[in-house]
């Protein structure tokens, strides 16, 4: 009796029925138990008695490892499964505030209250400091800017990158605590 593969290859770290290499595996059952260390006839004939595949999970193991499932019912939990660790991973953003050298009290605890809400979203914060002008005469007003944010923000960032100088920019790095 010859075993002809039901489906062709989709994925290349997965091998399906005849693709299987290996001459003796570890199988696992339809219900998840282990039916012991086989020949690759004998698992291949105990998923076509079940009338489903056998796949090989783990490859690298001595011996290897195959389960014996529906190639299109595995396929689609793995997707599933996937598609709801992509939900639930955080995407971490870094977002900029710039602040001119100049910037009024009022505005800058506004800018800082707006840093606040990013820091409690999780995003990471680019603040940057631009110089007009002459006023690149007097970087040390930037870094001392730059200290009394780091000051206020204390409570809820903590500083990954250290105020440095692009061109006409003082910038600096925040996350949250």
């Amino acid at each position: 009796m010859s075993y002809q593969p039901r489906r062709q290859k989709i994925s290349k770290s997965i091998r399906i029925n005849q693709e299987i290499k290996a001459e003796q595996l570890r199988v696992i059952g339809t219900n998840g138990k282990q039916l012991g260390i086989m020949s690759l006839s004998e698992a291949l004939g105990a998923a076509d008695d079940a009338g489903v595949d056998l796949i090989e999970i783990s490859p690298n193991s001595d011996p290897p490892v195959a389960k014996i499932v529906d190639w299109g019912k595995y396929q689609y939990q793995k997707m599933k499964e996937q598609q709801k660790n992509r939900r639930h991973t955080k995407t971490m953003e870094l977002k900029q505030i710039r602040l001119g050298l100049k910037i009024g009290a009022n505005d800058l605890n506004i800018k800082l209250r707006k840093i606040r809400e990013f820091l409690g979203v999780g995003h990471k914060v680019k603040i940057l400091i631009f110089f007009r002008g002459r006023e690149m005469a007097h970087q040390e007003l930037g870094y001392e800017m730059i200290d009394k944010i780091i000051t206020q923000l204390e409570d809820c960032a903590i500083v990954e990158q250290k105020p440095q100088m692009n061109g006409r920019n003082l910038s600096i790095v925040v996350r949250s605590k």
